[in-house]
């Protein structure tokens, strides 16, 4: 394609489809925007059917027609077997994701996990360069309904052998999170992500509470229940991280999802990775993602 072209991108969520078409690689103004909801429960054949759905909505919206495809989504398209894997969507799992959605679409299509796509667009265009503009090493975290990564070195991302580079969410972090999705127990995503801190606030408090209202119970001191689920985010997010930080020692942690909100992490949360750290201080910058909920789909198109 080429480099003054539009250029296409989906990001498929557990809830909605948002589509985008991006002027150029050069300019990533955007000329269209639209979302569909994913509605996973209706199984495999229907999300290939919304996918579809919300391409046509572009082309009808756009008056143009893609010459190529990206999508962002969860899990992974082994690079051995060429089926999806390990997506908490699970009705993409072991199913031939690209090759189904080639034959419906008409072209070719690029696949990539979404929290791959939330890390290079937010290290080639967003908060990583930013605070570093000669950040040679990113690591992008997702902490929202689950708990994903994404390491880009040098402005490419690093799927690895198995396509499972930088998931972090299903290392383990403490029995106290419980089964897991993918059939563990205690993997960092059942205890920090913003659905595992509901059910440790339900569980302590006997009644469930949103995240952001727990995080603003805590904040405002009226609610020690709401403190200890706050301390206990601290912490484990503090050992999880470190781990990140001793194997990869990245220049910019980028954190997105609805518990990246939360302004401990920055403060509190990285003080408790230096405890963890193999080094006598922590250099590594943390910052909010710049480009919001943007970032998947810009990350898609660039594909």
């Amino acid at each position: 394609m080429q480099n003054d072209q539009p250029i296409w991108g989906l990001d498929l969520g557990g809830t909605k489809i948002e589509g985008a078409i991006l002027e150029s690689r050069q300019s990533l103004r955007v000329l269209h925007r639209l979302r569909v909801p994913t509605e996973a429960q209706q199984g495999y054949d229907h999300i290939v059917g919304q996918v579809k759905k919300l391409v046509d909505m572009l082309i009808e919206a756009s008056g143009m027609h893609p010459q190529s495809l990206g999508i962002g989504h969860p899990g992974t398209l082994d690079p051995i077997t060429g089926f999806i894997k390990n997506a908490n969507t699970t009705a993409l799992n072991g199913r031939p994701f690209n090759v189904d959605l080639e034959r419906v679409l008409g072209i070719p299509v690029k696949l990539a996990n979404d929290a791959n796509c939330f890390a290079v667009a937010e290290a080639l265009m967003g908060a990583a360069p930013e605070a570093l503009p000669n950040a040679e090493v990113v690591f992008g975290v997702i902490m929202g309904t689950g708990v994903g990564g994404g390491v880009v070195v040098r402005g490419k991302v690093i799927n690895g052998r198995q396509g499972i580079g930088g998931e972090w969410g299903h290392n383990f972090l403490d029995e106290s999170g419980g089964p897991c999705y993918c059939g563990r127990t205690g993997c960092v995503e059942t205890v920090i992500s913003g659905p595992a801190l509901e059910r440790f606030y339900e569980k302590q408090s006997g009644h469930h509470l949103p995240l952001k209202d727990i995080a603003a119970r805590a904040e405002a001191g009226t609610d020690a229940i709401a403190t200890v689920t706050m301390d206990r985010m601290v912490h484990f997010f503090g050992k999880a991280i470190a781990v990140i930080i001793n194997v990869l020692d990245p220049d910019v942690i980028v954190i997105g999802g609805g518990v990246g909100n939360i302004d401990r992490l920055y403060t509190d949360g990285v003080q408790e990775a230096l405890k963890y750290l193999f080094n006598p201080r922590i250099d590594t910058i943390f910052r909010k993602p710049k480009l919001g909920d943007s970032a998947g789909v810009f990350g898609a198109a660039l594909l």
